[in-house]
């Protein structure tokens, strides 16, 4: 749709509203209501005359930041689509409101809410745009991250301290994303605030906060204390209760019930690799040898955990040598029945897998249920490896551990169903930035590189630069700036307190332990639930009311960010100011020159370490803060002659492929990842029969 359609059609029904309350005789109890909706589409016409121009300039040059004619997509694009898309649900909803607001059954107090809920949203991204505007004027042609010392990006991380956010987090939720994951993200903020609700507060038992979303009925109906307390809970809360929170999914109640709708597979075998030296083929001159040392950072020698998934039992599998490396964690090996067990030839194929995560949450089980999928799918043998998380074992350690368990893979392929005449490597997120790094690693000690490499939504740039799609990271619920910060500054080494042997870094044990207590509670906090929701009024229970008290005084562990208000960008045009929060955020910007070591951040490595990589195949998200990585570092190949394709799905979150269940849009954009994969190994795609026939 054109957008000066989107703008006048919001001017019109915008001044429709106004026309029909002024003519209207209202309601003595709903006089204040009308009046602030008064108030609220007034604002709204105003904001929407301030921000047609900025999205009018951003569409005149928006096209020269993509990858090329046949790939848009880039930050200043979204930033464009996030606007439209918060302006026509502001149309909609005020059509409705225009055609409906005199009918005895008009909801008057919830319509407003909803309406100064996005009013506010929309005022936020003029902001957005202004800051964005900045970008524009200030980066080369083409340039899309501002890396001036004391530029746009540290003005943004003092804007993001002080700007409120709460009205994206509440009524206005995951308004940009497609309307099948909306409610999924709702229920993780409820779930988050109800689990940062309790975090600290009963030391022996976070396996009950992961629950808590139960006790939480006050969320769902109050969108409005929903999202003040994500937003609290987002910017204050320390780097332990996001890995405890993201690996609430590997627990075994919850990832036994994703076991139930993931596709079945013969093999899922656990396996720790020992930490011995190991001799590969030299790539130049195979007569000759490498050796390959074991990970050593930190701590020393140590061994690497890693997954086998394979769809059917193949040559090798359930050999005494492989299952001499595995380790407990439920049954080994899941078999067919019958005594005549048929075991499949080695596969040519090989996909080894870096799950996502920020570097510092999360295992190859919180990814299961894709990787069984696509081993299905592709009917190859998948190594996922489990690489040892920061802060405790921060960079290069998950770098070493992920380049040796790929060495490892390539000498004993036979034990894992695979001759490895083709192998593809494939991540998320960070494991997209760990395929990279490992493909450079492989290029300088002069081992083989993998034929190809498939990122979803890679990180290529782990420092604080500011760009378009970065400023999505003051709305986006999933990778808000404060986490993004917390992951780099434990990435780089800043909060680390202590490194110890990646044995005693298993978050999944004390997650164990927690979840008989978790159960425990179980019934009393579904209870609670229950007679929240049928008695919004009646008094919280002490856990809720001790949370109340904390939320807006601040917990007492938090030191405040600063008795004096931070400063503020001063290039806003006169008489606009963004709306400020009350809760400040206690943010500390990670500055140490690893952030730009070439393995840290590839996007930043010379021609020379990535001259020579296999193709890469980036599958991005238009919506996700971490886009500009994707394009920049598309650019970057591309420039240098290198094989790169990117793809950019609409819609959709960071983190997608975990979602693959979720929606029919999720599951596409897996599917595109599985031709990518599909392309690096080698495979003919499934004929319709064979589509069919898998299903069954």
């Amino acid at each position: 749709m054109d957008h000066k359609h989107v703008f006048a059609g919001l001017q019109t029904i915008c001044s429709d509203v106004i026309s029909t309350l002024n003519g209207s005789s209202s309601n003595s109890s709903h006089a204040d209501a009308a009046e602030r909706l008064l108030g609220v589409m007034k604002q709204i016409q105003e904001h929407g005359r301030a921000v047609e121009p900025l999205i009018t300039g951003f569409m005149t040059v928006y096209h020269h930041f993509d990858l090329d004619a046949q790939t848009p997509g880039n930050g200043y694009r979204t930033l464009v689509k996030v606007v439209h898309s918060c302006v026509i649900h502001i149309t909609q909803k005020a059509r409705y409101i225009a055609s409906n607001c005199t009918g005895a059954f008009f909801r008057m107090d919830h319509n407003v809410a909803e309406m100064e809920a996005y009013c506010s949203a929309l005022c936020q991204l003029r902001a957005l745009l202004y800051l964005a505007q900045i970008l524009l004027n200030d980066n080369p042609n083409g340039q899309l991250y501002s890396q001036e010392e004391g530029g746009l990006s540290e003005r943004f991380v003092q804007e993001y301290i002080s700007m409120h956010k709460a009205c994206f987090y509440g009524r206005c939720l995951g308004f940009q994303f497609s309307p099948s994951l909306r409610p999924f993200l709702q229920t993780v903020v409820i779930s988050m605030v109800s689990f940062g609700e309790n975090y600290k507060k009963q030391q022996t038992g976070l396996g009950i906060a992961a629950l808590s979303f139960f006790t939480s009925g006050k969320y769902v109906v109050d969108p409005e204390l929903r999202g003040a307390e994500f937003e609290r809970i987002t910017q204050n809360l320390d780097m332990q209760f996001w890995k405890t929170f993201w690996n609430i999914t590997e627990t075994e109640l919850l990832s036994g019930l994703t076991r139930i709708t993931s596709s079945v597979v013969q093999v899922n075998v656990t396996l720790t690799v020992p930490a011995e030296s190991l001799s590969l083929p030299l790539a130049s001159d195979p007569s000759l040898s490498v050796a390959v040392k074991p990970p050593v950072a930190h701590w020393g020698p140590g061994p690497v955990n890693v997954r086998l998934i394979s769809h059917v039992l193949r040559q090798g599998q359930d050999s005494a040598e492989l299952l001499a490396l595995s380790r407990p964690e439920g049954p080994q090996l899941s078999l067919s029945g019958g005594f005549n067990r048929q075991t499949a030839p080695l596969s040519p194929c090989l996909l080894i897998h870096f799950h996502g995560g920020g570097f510092v949450a999360q295992t190859s089980k919180s990814h299961e249920n894709y990787l069984k999928s696509w081993s299905k799918d592709l009917n190859v043998p998948i190594l996922s490896v489990d690489y040892s998380l920061a802060p405790e074992a921060p960079f290069p350690r998950a770098l070493e551990e992920c380049f040796y368990a790929y060495c490892w893979a390539l000498k004993n392929c036979h034990l894992l169903g695979s001759t490895a005449e083709h192998v593809c490597l494939v991540g998320d997120s960070a494991g997209g930035n760990l395929c990279i790094t490992v493909s450079m690693r492989a290029m300088s000690h002069g081992v083989r590189v993998p034929d190809g490499i498939v990122a979803a939504y890679p990180a290529t740039l782990l420092t604080t630069d500011a760009s378009p799609s970065r400023l999505l990271t003051l709305i986006d619920p999933l990778l808000p700036l404060s986490v993004l910060y917390k992951c780099i500054d434990a990435y780089a080494g800043l909060s680390c307190r202590s490194v110890q042997p990646a044995q005693q870094l298993d978050t999944l044990a004390a997650l164990g332990q927690d979840t008989v207590k978790m159960l425990s509670k179980f019934a009393q906090g579904a209870t609670n639930w229950i007679q929240t929701l049928l008695d919004p009024k009646a008094p919280p229970s002490s856990s809720s009311t001790a949370s109340a008290t904390t939320s807006s005084n601040g917990p007492s562990s938090f030191k405040p960010h600063s008795e004096e208000a931070p400063q503020e960008v001063k290039e806003y045009p006169e008489n606009f100011e963004p709306l400020r929060s009350s809760c400040l955020v206690d943010i500390k910007t990670p500055c140490t020159p690893i952030m730009k070591n070439p393995f840290v951040s590839p996007l930043l490595a010379p021609d020379s370490l990535l001259k020579g990589l296999p193709p890469v195949h980036i599958v991005a998200s238009a919506l996700d803060a971490l886009l500009d990585d994707s394009v920049m570092f598309a650019k970057k190949l591309r420039n240098m002659n290198q094989p790169v394709t990117l793809t950019v799905v609409e819609d959709l979150p960071h983190g997608f492929l975990s979602l693959l269940q979720l929606s029919k849009e999720t599951q596409e954009a897996a599917d595109i990842c599985v031709k990518r994969i599909r392309e690096v190994l080698k495979l003919e795609e499934p004929t319709a029969d064979q589509k069919q026939s898998s299903i069954v």
